[in-house]
């Protein structure tokens, strides 16, 4: 199993440890729902090093990388940060990532840590159609950074204690290179996978353990703890983030998945497979990715049926869970067409019976 530049921390915290794609990662310390209600009210910090870094550079970069994702590139100015998917070329998705736009000739590809050698082998495929030199112009450096998610309401104000670059202000979705915590060239970003708000740290494996002290020293007066995945996944769900392998995967649009607006079909954006996306779009799908509150006692759980009043199958569960903050089931899944407006009645299928849940739109703990 690997380790991060922060794995010993964890161990010696007490957390429980368990792997997630070839890591030895944190499950969980004080508990999920105190760790999930630290981020909403405070600040916490995730270990996000098993995350996949791709860099793409040179006078082909934007070329490839509009091509192998949804989104529009040329949206991005220097300092920006997009949300978009890499679409497989039979309708699906490969992956979901973060896009960063350093300048007109550089981009860092940030992906999700148990498709980190698929999404390698796609983008190596298209590179190398496309005359990049492969360890060069795209190069996979997941193996050298580490990363922390310092996440929650708090955590801006606590993290601008570390540097003289101006963060606290920063808008979402963007991104500064600075020196924090007295390391050099500090990529600072202002996304995040709670809907709290907070940054995300890349650094060096060997700045690691400098960076994760600062972090917890800086955000001492704040009541700042470590959080494991386990809170990282009802926090996302909450927010009504999608899970690759859960809520999207190599079977499942965008526009199924009701990431649409990561979808852009304007001039100059011919991305693989935007003609079947595109019709989509124009004709509609069966079936969409919708949220859902429980309106009687039971937690969804992946993969469970959802049926009508009268029994009839009508979809499945993609996500479930508890959540901490509205005390009651949450979740989202695929739903047929007809049973998609906010307020509709669906039956969630939990050990033979069938539990009332309505469909509602997230973030779900925003909802009383």
């Amino acid at each position: 199993m690997n380790k991060t530049a922060f794995t010993d921390f964890h161990v010696e915290l007490g957390a429980k440890m368990a792997e997630f794609a070839g890591y030895n990662m944190p499950i969980e310390y004080s508990g999920i729902k105190d760790e999930h209600i630290t981020v909403r009210e405070k600040i916490g910090v995730f270990d996000v090093s098993h995350m996949g870094e791709f860099w793409v550079k040179g006078p082909k970069a934007f070329g490839l990388v509009q091509k192998l994702t949804s989104n529009n590139v040329a949206d991005l100015s220097d300092g920006k940060v997009q949300y978009s998917c890499f679409p497989n070329g039979k309708g699906g998705i490969v992956d979901d990532l973060l896009v960063y736009r350093i300048n007109d000739f550089t981009y860092l590809l940030v992906v999700n840590a148990a498709n980190i050698d698929k999404d390698w082998a796609w983008c190596e495929k298209h590179a190398k159609e496309m005359g990049l030199e492969i360890g060069v112009e795209i190069y996979n450096a997941s193996a050298e950074i580490c990363q922390l998610a310092v996440q929650g309401p708090l955590a801006l104000k606590a993290m601008q204690k570390l540097t003289d670059a101006s963060v606290e202000d920063m808008e979402y979705y963007t991104f500064k290179k600075c020196d924090f915590a007295g390391i050099k060239d500090v990529i600072f970003s202002t996304t995040g996978y709670t809907g709290s708000g907070g940054c995300e740290i890349y650094v060096s494996n060997e700045d690691g353990p400098k960076l994760w002290k600062a972090v917890f020293e800086a955000g001492a007066e704040f009541g700042i703890k470590p959080i494991g995945l386990g809170a990282r996944d009802t926090l996302r769900l909450e927010s009504g983030f999608c899970l690759y392998g859960n809520d999207i995967n190599d079977e499942t649009s965008a526009i199924q998945a009701g990431l649409g607006w990561i979808t852009k079909f304007v001039d100059g954006n011919d991305f693989i497979d935007r003609n079947i996306w595109e019709k989509q779009k124009e004709e509609g799908v069966p079936s969409r990715l919708k949220g859902f509150i429980m309106e009687e006692r039971g937690i969804p759980r992946q993969h469970y049926k959802v049926v009508d009043a009268e029994g009839n199958e009508i979809g499945e569960v993609a996500s479930g869970t508890m959540s901490p903050i509205i005390n009651k089931g949450i979740g989202m899944a695929y739903l047929k067409k007809g049973f998609w407006k906010i307020g509709t009645e669906i039956f969630i299928q939990v050990r033979n019976k069938n539990i009332k849940a309505a469909v509602a739109k997230p973030p779900f703990h925003v909802q009383k």
